[in-house]
């Protein structure tokens, strides 16, 4: 399969993005062409950011499972689509190729029309890292069923929560789930999520720990059981359902500046054309290449860059069950050499975390098939930059710095593979069809020669870019739309250098980025504040080696349970019982008060400064309620 899409130099590349602002009907016109579709559209782009509404390639009709599977089946039906390694390195590996793909998605998509899953239903997806994940993602693109995946870390009140925001009356678990020494319980999470609930009908449930389980009569059935009927009943093929361009494609779950999670909707045409064009360009995908994106599908860069970007160019994508640590910091390197990667994709939490255990786990690792670096999630800076180019690339090979977010679908600014400059801990470039601004605090723009920095706002819509938040159009507009009119807010700050580079410099917002996920601010404090001796609480980032940014929580508390020990571990149970262990605050600092201003507002400006280590210039306090309060945290910052 050619890419007649692909830049292949920096003459093409600015070519293609003078081409893309100019007239991105004609330019994303001419990229779709190169795809299957069941009709043609009417218009390419129809758009305001008021609203906001955004339509691609509208009246088009298409399946996206189509794009991913069958238009490969002729030419490469033997390629390997996905290549699995489980997280025991003593298990045998898997190799799916497309035709294999093709019929396990037909059969599983037959279980779901089976078990009454209908075009328009939303499905909730809760499992490990396994290829059943994918192929039910799959599935359920290919009867139109909306995919909802949840990661496989968060708790039984996170997934009541979302079960409800999306009125989800299907679920697809696993008895469990492994991750490094763990055994996750997958189906006993589901069963407490479901305490209470009224909407679920079907729970479908993959074998893969063995682990015992309770099965609910007509409520929970076994995939494996389900397989073996449609088998039974000879159901082999099954049709794509047609879906029009703008049907949503799947809900991802989203933490935002209030404590309930956002919807992010995607839609089918633009989604599949973005994360192809960004996926084949950004890494410079040659066919016959094996793509290892380290991301969990739970994550938007698992849906982009696992599943639909890699499967529509025809790739070989890479699925880890494991994590880099288990069973010693070597396994990626050991994966890396026993397939021929040729495209590590990885998280700058994951490369300090390994930085951490020296070279001795490098030792004997030859890593000469690797092409291609990348990192996502955060900016990396610059020392493991230099670490990930020097030990892992060998000094050959490009890093892509991919700065974008689970409301962007897919990469906006990003070097392409070793066609345009590369600069350690800069995301560089815009991609084609991407218009940044930097913005003022009041919406101006920022101009000027030389380095400025500001809010980092896009001008214009790209094909991927989200289209709602489910169920709720206005937080859509409040969020991305509001801030600054007539553009798209993505809620970080950057800085451009005078040729046109982005350094993404963090969040403006009240969300976090620890290890590379997006963590509300609201949503850990209420989470604090359901403890039963927590007065009130307020929760800002700090600089953390390994994570990038840490959760620090000032908490003002009145019980008399246990000593300061005690209640700190029981506030971190309590977190990780309604969010997850991943939203666990690194630091509880003890506090009689906070700061605020007369009308209740916390100041978290001040706090931010002073769990980031700055005691000395926290500007002006005098509008605060009880200025000596500052005084005490300053004393007791641990």
């Amino acid at each position: 399969m050619s890419y007649p899409y692909q830049i292949k130099s920096l003459e093409q590349y600015h070519e293609a993005y003078a081409q893309s602002i100019k007239n991105p009907e004609n330019f994303w016109g001419d990229v779709a062409g190169h795809f299957q579709w069941r009709r043609r559209w009417d218009k390419v782009l129809d758009w305001n950011f008021t609203e906001p509404k955004i339509e691609w390639f509208k009246g088009a009709k298409l399946n996206i499972t189509e794009n991913c599977i069958d238009r490969h089946l002729e030419n490469f039906g033997n390629r390997p689509a996905i290549i699995w390694e489980p997280n025991d390195p003593e298990e045998h590996h898997r190799i799916i190729t497309y035709r294999d793909l093709y019929n396990k998605v037909c059969q599983f998509a037959n279980v779901l029309k089976n078990n009454g899953v209908k075009k328009g239903d939303r499905v909730c997806i809760y499992m490990g890292m396994i290829p059943e994940l994918a192929i039910a993602v799959l599935a359920c693109a290919r009867i139109g069923a909306v995919h909802s995946v949840i990661f496989g870390g968060f708790s039984a009140q996170s997934i009541s929560d979302r079960l409800y925001d999306a009125q989800s009356e299907y679920i697809i678990t696993c008895d469990g789930a492994y991750r490094g020494a763990k055994d996750i319980p997958l189906k006993s999470v589901i069963d407490d999520a479901l305490i209470g609930n009224r909407t679920v009908k079907r729970v479908i449930v993959c074998t893969r720990t063995r682990t015992a389980v309770s099965m609910i009569k007509g409520r929970d059935v076994w995939w494996e059981d389900e397989i073996k009927k449609i088998e039974t009943l000879g159901m082999t093929d099954c049709p794509a359902e047609e879906m029009d361009a703008e049907d949503p494609l799947f809900i991802l779950y989203t933490s935002g500046s209030t404590g309930k999670p956002k919807g992010v909707v995607h839609a089918n045409a633009g989604y599949m054309v973005y994360t192809n064009y960004s996926f084949v360009n950004v890494f410079q995908y040659q066919p016959g290449d094996i793509h290892f994106c380290t991301a969990d599908i739970g994550w938007i860069t698992g849906h982009s860059y696992i599943v639909y970007g890699p499967l529509s160019a025809g790739a070989t994508s890479l699925m880890f069950e494991g994590v880099p640590t288990w069973p010693d910091a070597g396994r990626f390197w050991e994966i890396i050499d026993k397939f021929s990667v040729n495209i590590l994709y990885t998280a700058p939490t994951a490369i300090r975390s390994l930085m951490g255990f020296g070279l001795g786990p490098l030792q004997g690792k030859k890593l000469n098939s690797l092409k291609v670096l990348g990192t996502v999630g955060e900016p990396i800076n610059e020392e493991a930059w230099h670490w990930y180019d020097e030990h892992i690339g060998n000094g050959k090979c490009p890093i892509v710095d991919t700065w974008w977010q689970t409301e962007t679908g897919g990469i906006l600014i990003s070097n392409l593979a070793g066609i345009t400059p590369s600069r350690p801990s800069w995301a560089t470039l815009p991609m084609p069809g991407v218009e940044p601004i930097l913005v003022d605090e009041n919406g101006k723009e920022v101009t000027g020669e030389g380095e400025v920095s500001g809010n980092l706002c896009i001008k214009s819509p790209w094909p991927s870019i989200i289209r709602t938040t489910y169920g709720d159009h206005d937080r859509c507009k409040k969020n991305y739309f509001s801030t600054y009119p007539e553009l798209y807010f993505t809620g970080d700050g950057a800085l451009r250098d005078a040729e046109g580079n982005y350094r993404i410099t963090g969040r403006v917002d009240d969300v976090l980025n620890v290890s590379g996920h997006r963590i509300g601010t609201a949503e850990v404090e209420n989470a604090i504040n359901m403890h039963a001796g927590v007065v009130e609480s307020a929760v800002v980032g700090y600089p953390h080696d390994i994570k990038g940014q840490g959760i620090y929580a000032y908490v003002i508390y009145n019980g008399t349970h246990g000593d300061e020990a005690l209640r700190r571990k029981d506030i971190l149970q309590t977190v990780t019982r309604i969010i997850g262990p991943i939203a666990k605050p690194d630091k509880i600092q003890f506090v009689s008060g906070l700061p605020k201003t007369r009308s209740g507002k916390i100041m978290r400006r001040i706090l931010r400064k002073i769990a980031e280590g700055e005691t000395e210039n926290l500007g002006d306090i005098t509008t605060l309620l009880d200025p000596g309060v500052v005084e005490e945290i300053k004393n007791g910052k641990i």
